[in-house]
């Protein structure tokens, strides 16, 4: 299988690190700067008392004119602040039989997908890793999970999900296809939104927010809005997941804090309006009530226009 990867980031750059280990054809759509440094030191995944190093990744920049292309899959491994150039460096690489899995949370990029491709193009994905992108430019790996759920939206097993899930598993990452990917993304949603609403609120550790006094009501509270939301749009979290978020945002000492907060107290762009913004806006349509959610998306929006402001957050 032909597989592209756009972005070799903390997430897109692990999975396509894991599939070229096994021995897919993988090519990575980045960056001229990223680019260079790849060709200069490989891509490297290090954590976890292992080194996975691919000296040479096959690579290709946007410009460059869709070199290997088409391919059978994409893998979408940018942030939403990155999706519109996304797309337009992609357009080239994408022919008529190509599958686009994105690894976005949230549901927006579902819309722009199709509008760009076409709907039968677009897969439904959930990505769970943990790792971030170092100073050296190496991708972390803080634990060993590697978890790729994918499915057709209108919930049928196709072919060509069996052969990718088949593809994925080989490669050691977990590639379950549930009844419904898009309910899957829903309840990812909810843990992100929950995760990204109480350490960016209090700017603050899990552990620095449910430490202090008031801190403990916080996760429970955010969580019941944002659930409400998924529930009110037929997608209802499970007791059991909505106890494995609470464990996340409920545990004390918890050193754990989102991308989004990363890139909040780095003074970056986020994914405020794809994230929250867009899960606000269903909820006024849905008629609930989300007041907290509806503080933190102010809270990121007031940050997002000062990045706008000046130019700078990327």
């Amino acid at each position: 299988m032909k597989i592209l990867v756009v972005g070799a980031g903390a997430t897109g750059g692990y999975f396509g690190t894991m599939l070229a280990r096994s021995g897919q054809d993988v090519t990575f759509l980045v960056r001229p700067a990223r680019a260079a440094a790849l060709r200069a030191g490989g891509l490297r995944v290090v954590g976890r008392d292992e080194e996975w190093v691919l000296d040479a990744p096959r690579l290709v920049t946007a410009g460059e004119g869709p070199s290997g292309g088409p391919y059978d899959l994409v893998l979408l491994g940018v942030k939403a602040t990155a999706l519109d150039a996304a797309l337009t460096d992609l357009a080239p690489f994408v022919g008529p039989g190509t599958a686009v899995l994105p690894l976005l949370n949230g549901l927006a990029h579902l819309d722009a997908l199709e509008a760009r491709f076409g709907a039968g193009a677009v897969l439904g994905g959930v990505a769970k890793v943990v790792t971030v992108l170092d100073d050296t430019g190496a991708i972390r790996r803080l634990a060993p999970l590697a978890h790729l759920a994918l499915g057709e939206r209108d919930g049928t097993v196709s072919p060509r999900v069996k052969e990718i899930r088949t593809v994925l598993e080989e490669a050691g990452i977990d590639a379950p296809v549930p009844a419904s990917i898009v309910t899957a993304m829903w309840h990812k949603w909810v843990f992100i939104t929950t995760f990204g609403a109480v350490t960016s609120l209090m700017r603050g550790t899990v552990g620095e927010v449910y430490d202090t006094p008031g801190g403990p009501e916080l996760g429970p509270a955010v969580l019941a809005e944002a659930a409400a939301v998924a529930a009110a749009a037929g997608h209802p979290v499970p007791e059991e997941e909505r106890a494995a978020t609470l464990a996340v945002v409920s545990a004390s000492g918890s050193p754990m804090v989102p991308s989004l907060y990363r890139d909040l107290t780095a003074g970056r762009a986020t994914e405020v309006e794809h994230l929250f913004g867009d899960l606000t806006a269903r909820a006024r349509a849905l008629g609930v009530p989300t007041p907290l959610l509806d503080l933190a998306t102010l809270h990121l929006r007031v940050h997002q226009r000062r990045i706008d402001a000046t130019g700078s957050g990327q």
